[in-house]
């Protein structure tokens, strides 16, 4: 990698040439700069051979750091500033201190020194340490830098933490080794040795404010590698603390020294090694010192790792798999040393969580040690398997922590979970009652899946746990996602989501099976990962889960139709228009029961809320709303009252009491304007909006009207003027250029030839635009119109693509469905969602003479599905086979030309 010797020559020879101190730092740059970027290219082209080695590159670019260090540092103390006999006031040591004291060193780590000195910093001392600087700055490195004595490390050390924690790190690099061995003999014994439990405090308060900062959740879907929980800075910590007490160099020590059995220490060393290999790829990927490990970056190291698609998954859903249970791992070693420093008594014990439940004598061979739940005959506990579940529902009911030594005992005995444990009925009754009993069930699935006893009592569910899916609309790996559910479930029978939720929370007030409802949660996403799809293959497990659990046939019938159709009533509420009867009366034919309906209602609400925060929206609940207050109608009276007559009717019944203070005529006028569908697709409300835009309306006027609706989390803007072809493309195009993202939209046509188009849009928050933004899109709206604004010209260069997203894989699908609507042809367009993407498919559909009558969008992170309601130019459904084929192909190469602009 590097030649030092030939390095040290070459630097002789330029420097005894040179002719002035000027041309020796120019010759010294320039020979270490071809060092370095020599020294680098190698390093980095081993590294790339050998991807997963990341303990020997990270040594091996420290040690190059070190060689560029200690040249420059001889080269300007022998010849920019000779001293042949300084005084023992111009003494001095180079320190090495930080990550690049530990010698690990990522490719584009700072490099942290420290100038040591006796007393105060002479003039000559001034001299080095400036030439030093000026020679690694102009080597383009990034480093930081302290000139400081020996009292004055002692005293900033002992007031600063971040100081403190640095020159526990020390190296020695070069000068004056004596002058370290003080400065090292004088930290330990007048400032770490009196200050064991203050700085164990600090630091993982340290700790606490840096998660609770960058986010506490150790599944976040772009986890910053470094900082984040179960990051390399939570190993870095155990360190710190370790060598804090007991001075040990090496990870390696804490066995010895009983913090950590061997294969703890191999776990230790494991998870380390993995983090540093995937932090060292990215900075290469990126070029600077990235932490965050983004979607774009996530692909990138997954190919350099050596991850390749396979069984259904890409690479990359397969590396970020091993990313999170490597996180975990780290989340148990540190449990562990943190419960073992407890037991020393160097860090303060936590509060008991619940002092009430507190009992004096515990079952099932177990007891309290430091406010944790401990074994206390470990032979008594083992000799019974049913133990190995039973102390999971003992801390549910105690309200106590697990300790560690249980942790760990029972993380090294999951074989005692096996097929004969699994058929015994109290086994069963165990685990129903962690689920159903005891009020927070997430905290015992959690601490369950943590140790792989959930994997190993339901072995179905191992595949799932820690697996990521590469997207951004799911923010949690899936077994993660499947246990938010089941918090989410837990909070709505406690009551706490009244508000939010009243009717998931009336239904489970008034009784609902729950065994059926928690199962179903629990294996709802059981099939993800696979080739098939997942909902079809998560039934076929429940249907064998679901009675191993001990459910009774019926209940296991209802459990295999809630997997296999969980995602039913959501997709049938974002992606279809509820307003129209046959949807309704489609839905309700599937649900069949009320039971069933109550039951997909409540578990559809927590799977949505489970995809993470902010999914959960307004618009969502109120379609889910309408959709379940229908369906519940439509069950109960009959389907037949699901018809376009009846709808009609009623619609004219509450407009004609809305205009109860119109004139007779023009009410009657209003009331005979509109054909059929109107009245079946718009609320009242909005039927009054439009008969006050259509009032003395004439064919030269274009009529707005835009208004918030913070209860649908949404602004309607209505739209009246005369009708013409292509209207609703020139609507989408013109909230494009606004940034509005649409999420429903109704076009209709009055007997007098006036379009009525009413749009819901969102902004980028997915939230009502806002009061001041309003005139803004008026004007866009009135200058579309009115052929001053050009949408596709305009949107040209908007519709890019952001590069962290750019990765997602997100294959076009296009179906046409002529049975789920009565008088109208769906298309559902699946794709990658851009801007300006509804612009260009209702653009192609009205250059293709397709007449749209509403759309219908759903957006799932990068991808989108829009669905349209259409008729011909003949007003007639789109059966002909090669109409369809044919549209379906301008659809794509829309899509596509519009993708290839949004990477180019």
């Amino acid at each position: 990698m590097l030649d030092l010797a030939a390095l040290n020559g070459r630097v002789a020879s330029a420097l005894s040439a040179a002719q002035d101190s000027r041309a020796m730092r120019a010759e010294l740059v320039t020979l270490l700069k071809a060092a370095l970027t020599d020294g680098q290219a190698r390093l980095e082209a081993l590294y790339r051979a050998r991807p997963r080695d990341a303990r020997d590159f990270t040594a091996a670019n420290s040690w190059l750091t070190d060689c560029i260090v200690t040249t420059a540092l001889q080269a300007v103390q022998a010849r920019l500033h000779p001293n042949p006999n300084p005084s023992d006031g111009e003494r001095i040591a180079t320190l090495a201190v930080g990550g690049y004291g530990r010698a690990e060193m990522a490719p584009q780590s700072d490099i942290d020194l420290l100038f040591l000195v006796p007393w105060k910093v002479t003039g000559w001392v001034e001299q080095v340490i400036e030439s030093t600087l000026y020679v690694l700055w102009d080597l383009k490195l990034k480093v930081g830098h302290a000139s400081r004595s020996v009292d004055e490390c002692l005293r900033l050390g002992k007031g600063d933490i971040t100081i403190r924690t640095a020159l526990l790190e020390h190296r020695f690099l070069h000068g004056n080794a004596a002058l370290a061995q003080t400065l090292r003999t004088r930290l330990w014994s007048e400032l770490f040795a009196k200050t064991h439990a203050d700085f164990v405090e600090a630091k993982l308060a340290e700790r606490d404010g840096r998660l609770s900062k960058i986010g506490n959740q150790r599944y976040l879907l772009e986890p910053n590698v470094k900082e984040g929980k179960g990051g390399l800075r939570d190993l870095q910590t155990l360190y710190w603390i370790a060598k804090y007490i007991h001075e040990v160099d090496q990870a390696r020590e804490l066995v010895a020294l009983g913090f950590f059995r061997l294969e703890e220490y191999e776990a230790f060393r494991e998870a380390e090694t993995f983090l540093w290999a995937v932090r060292c790829h990215m900075h290469h990927i990126a070029g600077r010192p990235v932490e965050q490990l983004t979607f774009d970056i996530q692909v990138g190291v997954a190919d350099r790792m050596g991850y390749t698609d396979h069984g259904g998954r890409r690479g990359v859903e397969h590396f970020m798999q091993d990313y999170f249970r490597n996180a975990t791992r780290v989340g148990e070693l540190t449990r562990i040393f943190l419960t073992e420093l407890e037991a020393r008594h160097v860090k303060r014990e936590p509060l008991l969580r619940n002092f009430l439940n507190r009992r004096k004598k515990m079952r099932h061979s177990l007891r309290v040690v430091q406010n944790r739940l401990d074994i206390e005959d470990e032979a008594a506990f083992l000799s019974d398997p049913l133990n190995m579940l039973r102390i999971f529902e003992e801390a549910l009911v105690t309200g106590y922590l697990m300790h560690p030594n249980a942790m760990r005992l029972v993380a090294a005995n999951l074989h005692l979970i096996d097929a004969k444990l699994r058929a015994e009925p109290e086994a069963r009754k165990i685990f129903m009652r962690l689920l159903l009993k005891h009020g927070n069930p997430e905290r015992a699935l959690r601490r369950m899946n943590e140790l792989g006893a959930l994997a190993a009592f339901i072995p179905e569910f191992e595949p799932i746990v820690a697996m990521m899916q590469f997207n951004v609309y799911h923010h949690y790996t899936v077994d993660e996602h499947t246990i938010q559910c089941v918090s989410t479930l837990a909070q709505i029978e406690r009551e706490e989501l009244v508000e939010e939720l009243p009717i998931a929370s009336r239904i489970l007030r008034d009784g609902v099976n729950r065994r059926v409802l928690f199962i179903a949660l629990l294996l709802h996403d059981i099939g993800k990962g696979r080739p098939e799809d997942h909902a079809v293959l998560g039934a076929q497990i429940a249907r064998r889960v679901a009675p191993a659990l001990g459910l009774k046939r019926a209940e296991c019938d209802t459990v295999e139709w809630l997997v296999r159709y969980h995602l039913l009533m959501s997709d049938t509420a974002q992606k279809r228009d509820i307003s129209d009867p046959r949807t309704v009366r489609d839905f309700a034919k599937l649900v069949k029961t009320r039971e069933r309906l109550d039951l997909l209602t409540v578990l559809t609400v927590c799977d949505i809320r489970g995809v993470g925060p902010g999914t959960w929206n307004n618009w969502k609940a109120q379609l889910l709303r309408q959709l379940y207050r229908e369906t519940a109608n439509a069950l109960e009276n009959g389907l037949e009252d699901l018809n376009r007559e009846n709808r009609s009717d009623e619609a004219k019944r509450a407009l004609r009491t809305a205009l109860a203070d119109w004139p007779s005529g023009d009410r009657r006028t209003e009331l005979a304007r509109h054909y059929a569908p109107y009245w079946q697709g718009l609320p009242t409300s909005t039927h009054a909006v439009f008969a006050e835009l259509l009032r003395d309306v004439t064919p030269a006027t274009i009529r707005v009207d835009l208004h918030p609706e913070p209860d649908r989390d949404a602004t309607r803007a209505c739209f009246v003027l005369s009708d013409h072809p292509g209207i609703f493309a020139r609507f989408a195009g013109a909230l494009a250029l606004v940034g509005a993202n649409i999420v429903d939209a109704r076009t209709y046509t009055t007997k007098d030839g006036y379009a009525t188009a009413a749009f819901w849009i969102q902004d980028a928050d997915g939230h009502p635009f806002e009061e001041t933004r309003l005139p803004r899109l008026r004007k866009m709206i009135e200058r579309t119109f009115a052929g001053e604004v050009v949408a596709s010209e305009a949107l040209q260069g908007r519709d890019k693509v952001k590069k962290r997203e750019r990765e997602f894989r997100v294959p076009t699908s296009i179906s046409f469905d002529n049975e789920g609507s009565e008088i109208y042809t769906i298309i559902e367009v699946d794709t990658r969602d851009r801007p300006g993407l509804l612009f260009d498919l209702a653009r192609t559909l009205a250059d293709s003479n397709i007449s749209i009558a509403s759309a219908v969008i759903a957006t799932y992170g990068v991808q989108v599905v829009d669905t349209f309601y259409v008729k011909d130019m003949f007003g007639l459904k789109l059966h002909a086979k090669s109409k369809q084929e044919a549209l379906e192909r301008k659809l794509r190469a829309a899509i596509k030309a519009g993708a290839d602009r949004s990477v180019a």
